[in-house]
């Protein structure tokens, strides 16, 4: 009796968390596809089923989308279109074909007024255009593909790309100053830390459809996370810790975002590395 190789597609190639999945998937038993927005644009909703149809995935890892989070302000239809409109085909395409989905989605569908860490059942109020169109892609696909997965992840960084901590390496070095927001509190992720939970659920013996929450273990302000760079590369440059009054942005942000993971552990026995763990190795 031959077993199929499952056959994964995964939208956001050459995004973080796409180029991390690459990476961890390079060895394991499946045929691969990673699509990046040349080869799959999101934006085009008309021509998604199709696009998907020529691959025939058994499993769709969805983790492109629209995350320009100030520009999406000025871009909402754009943004609605990648996050929400794009991610309702893919949830209708999975529904029609029989695939599996998993969806990465945001610490940003909170409203940050929480003091204590936000389980998958806790309210949700997105504060921005961001946060509201990543909120109607998880929707969508509980509407259309409700046994799906959905990964709600925050503060993702990797080797590459573009991220707080690749912004904050090039700022340290280049001036003496930075002033660091100091009263917005979660947990950064790195995006290889992100990927190998991703495999494990693949590699499960179950498929637990539902929310999960992943971020890296322990809590943080974004001034924290600054001061942790910058002793990680020993560099002098002062930084200033300042409140969101004194940093406007376009797009408003959760004070408070800290996700709860022990769903995640307990369902899918998920290791998850504590962030300063990771800073370091990716530093490194």
């Amino acid at each position: 009796m031959s077993f199929k190789t499952p056959r994964i597609l995964i939208t956001g190639g050459s995004g973080q968390v796409g180029r991390a999945l690459q990476k961890q998937l390079a060895g394991e038993n499946f045929d691969t596809f990673f699509l990046d927005s040349k080869q799959l644009p999101l934006e085009q909703t008309m021509i998604i089923h199709d696009m998907l149809g020529m691959y025939e995935p058994d499993i769709i890892i969805h983790t492109a989308a629209y995350t320009a989070v100030d520009k999406a302000e000025n871009e909402p239809d754009r943004a609605d279109a990648i996050n929400h409109l794009a991610t309702e085909e893919i949830a209708q395409y999975c529904r029609l074909h029989g695939a599996k989905l998993l969806a990465i989605s945001t610490d940003y569908v909170f409203d940050g007024q929480s003091s204590e860490p936000l389980a998958e059942d806790a309210p949700t109020r997105p504060l921005n255009v961001y946060g509201q169109t990543k909120l109607k892609g998880e929707q969508a696909i509980q509407k259309w593909a409700p046994e799906s997965i959905i990964i709600r992840t925050s503060w993702v960084y990797a080797e590459q790309g573009h991220n707080f901590v690749n912004t904050m390496l090039r700022l340290l070095r280049e001036r003496e100053e930075v002033s660091v927001v100091s009263d917005q509190i979660g947990s950064p992720t790195y995006a290889g830390d992100l990927a190998q939970a991703i495999v494990d659920i693949l590699k499960a013996d179950t498929w637990q459809p539902g929310i999960y929450h992943y971020a890296n273990e322990g809590q943080v302000s974004w001034y924290d996370f600054a001061v942790a760079i910058r002793e990680q590369i020993g560099a002098s440059c002062r930084i200033t810790p300042i409140p969101t009054a004194q940093y406007p942005t376009p797009a408003k942000r959760p004070a408070y975002s800290l996700l709860d993971k022990s769903k995640i552990k307990r369902t899918f026995n998920v290791e998850v590395p504590f962030w300063l763990d990771s800073l370091k190795l990716v530093i490194k």
